[in-house]
């Protein structure tokens, strides 16, 4: 199955309107999607309740608002990866990277650091003001 452009049929912005299939038998609407990687046009028919002329790869069915929720809950595989899990999991991660800096910049401690990049949240402990700053806002603080 063969699956060609009619060049006579194309948007202002260049992306193919029509998409012919089954050599020429069958014309329909072309999904306009373009790849980030090649910069062409997707070649898939588009879905003929999209809005937005998009093929099912790209966002061309319609989801409400309970349709969203279901998807969400069917992907979500255990409590782990829930936003407030996350959220929590970041607080606990600038937490011991503070503690960390702490240890460093009291001199209790010494050997490898927590390599990577700093979670969102955490606040550089580099003088011992900082220290004291940290326990006040983090470990006196805690509801």
């Amino acid at each position: 199955m063969a699956l060609t452009s009619r060049s006579s049929d194309s948007t202002s912005d260049g992306k193919a309107q029509y998409l012919q299939t089954a050599g020429g038998k069958i014309t329909c609407l072309r999904c306009t999607a373009k790849s980030t990687r090649t910069k062409l046009q997707c070649g898939r028919p588009a879905i003929k309740t999209s809005r937005t002329q998009k093929c099912q790869y790209h966002g061309g069915r319609p989801h409400t608002a309970e349709n969203l929720k279901r998807i969400s809950e069917a992907n979500m595989l255990h409590g782990q990866s829930t936003k407030s899990a996350k959220e929590q999991y970041r607080h606990d991660s600038a937490l011991m990277h503070e503690l960390e800096d702490a240890i460093a910049v009291l001199k209790m401690g010494e050997g490898p650091r927590i390599r990577g990049p700093k979670p969102k949240g955490y606040k550089p402990v580099m003088t011992q003001g900082d220290v004291v700053r940290m326990i006040r806002e983090r470990l006196l603080h805690l509801n």
